[in-house]
């Protein structure tokens, strides 16, 4: 029997593909809605709908959202060969719409009072990018 491990013993990291679309529509002003309408398995626009209705104050909405990008990502994820738990860099750019979700859907949850999805979501995500969890608070 042979055991395939990197040399950290674990799975190596998943680097999901470039979809760079959305991220431009974003960074030039388009709005979120818009960009998830057009691009609906795009993570980073429902994160960045998430992060918007949350600094309004609607945090069921952010939720919402933010569940919608995590879910989005997991998908892609698996796609990209995650077998549900490993490495997910910050580092690598395509990965930080599922990263941005995650936290949103942390955040959100807490805001509700979802403690145990709270707690497994700020997990996940430390888990899955120190770098994201530090970045992202």
């Amino acid at each position: 029997m042979t055991i395939h491990e990197n040399l950290l013993g674990g799975p190596p990291p998943t680097h999901l593909p470039d979809d760079p679309e959305p991220r431009e529509l974003l960074a030039n002003g388009t709005a979120p809605a818009d960009v998830a309408a057009k691009y609906p398995t795009s993570s980073l626009a429902w994160a960045q709908l998430a992060d918007d209705a949350f600094e309004r104050g609607s945090v069921v909405e952010s939720y919402a959202y933010a569940r919608t990008g995590y879910h989005r990502g997991l998908d892609s994820l698996r796609r990209g060969g995650w077998k549900g738990h490993g490495p997910v860099p910050w580092e690598h750019e395509p990965n930080r719409g599922f990263l941005r979700a995650l936290h949103a859907l942390a955040r959100a949850a807490q805001a509700i009072g979802e403690q145990e999805e709270y707690e497994r979501c700020s997990q996940f995500l430390k888990d899955s990018s120190p770098t994201a969890a530090q970045t992202l608070g």
